[in-house]
């Protein structure tokens, strides 16, 4: 099985000096987990002073969004190529990006090609909504994404996937160890037909809405959950050191 990932990600929370705070608190913690991909991705504008504090930790940094052009009259907008001297991870698809910001697989299938080419590590996420989870649709949606998002995608070799179910992320209310597993198994199955078993199997899956210490255990135990994509818990730096151990093994 692949090395697991825990990943933080920020969102639209810390300023700059917070942020320095922040990773300047996760670095010794951090540090002291082995076994597992420790990853933060804070705002845009603080890729650089929290990649600073970090200094040469084993923790890496990653960002939370990107476009899929090299440049041009994109305003706001920040590209691949920018983003390679700052991180090594990227966030792609989130679930707030597909709401909010209106993004399509076909726009998140240009975002992944964009991120591989420009050497940077996508976080791909996936999930469906409540609605379609009651209608039992979930799988069915999550698949869909996932070959929408991976049209011509040669490789995965660096590629790591996020199950994120709509409903879970920010409410408070996680899906169980038990639901998630079965998404991830119907991903690993799509990754497989996709690009073969060894590859699929080197993939990791990792489990994101509502993580918590509390309920990290249930997820670090399934057997395809590798790794976790942590929002509120990640800003504090205890909390995601703990959900970090968790998935070290304890």
């Amino acid at each position: 099985m692949p090395t697991p990932i825990v990943a933080g990600n920020w969102k639209m929370n810390t300023t700059v000096g917070e942020a320095v705070t922040l990773a300047s608190a996760l670095r010794d913690p951090l540090d002291a987990i082995e076994g597992v991909e420790k990853v933060v991705c804070p705002p845009f504008v603080s890729l650089l002073v929290v990649k600073n504090a970090l200094g040469d930790s084993s923790t890496a940094v990653g960002a939370q969004n990107m476009h899929f052009e090299e440049r041009g009259a994109y305003t706001g907008e920040v590209s691949p190529p920018m983003l390679a001297d700052l991180c090594s991870y990227v966030i792609i698809g989130h679930s707030e990006r597909r709401q909010h910001f209106w993004e399509t697989d076909e726009v998140v299938n240009r975002k992944v090609r964009a991120a591989l080419e420009a050497g940077l590590r996508p976080i791909l996420c996936v999930g469906e909504g409540l609605e379609e989870r009651e209608e039992g649709y979930a799988e069915s949606v999550v698949t869909s994404q996932l070959r929408g998002a991976l049209r011509r995608v040669d490789s995965i070799a660096t590629l790591a996937v996020a199950y994120e179910p709509i409903w879970a992320i920010g409410t408070g209310m996680a899906a169980t160890g038990e639901a998630a597993e079965a998404i991830m198994v119907a991903i690993r199955s799509t990754l497989s037909e996709l690009y073969g078993d060894a590859a699929a199997g080197e993939t990791p899956l990792l489990y994101g809405g509502s993580v918590t210490p509390d309920n990290v255990a249930e997820f670090a135990g399934q057997p395809n959950i590798t790794g976790a994509l942590v929002g509120g818990a990640s800003l504090d730096a205890g909390r995601f050191a703990e959900i970090a151990r968790q998935f070290a093994g304890g």
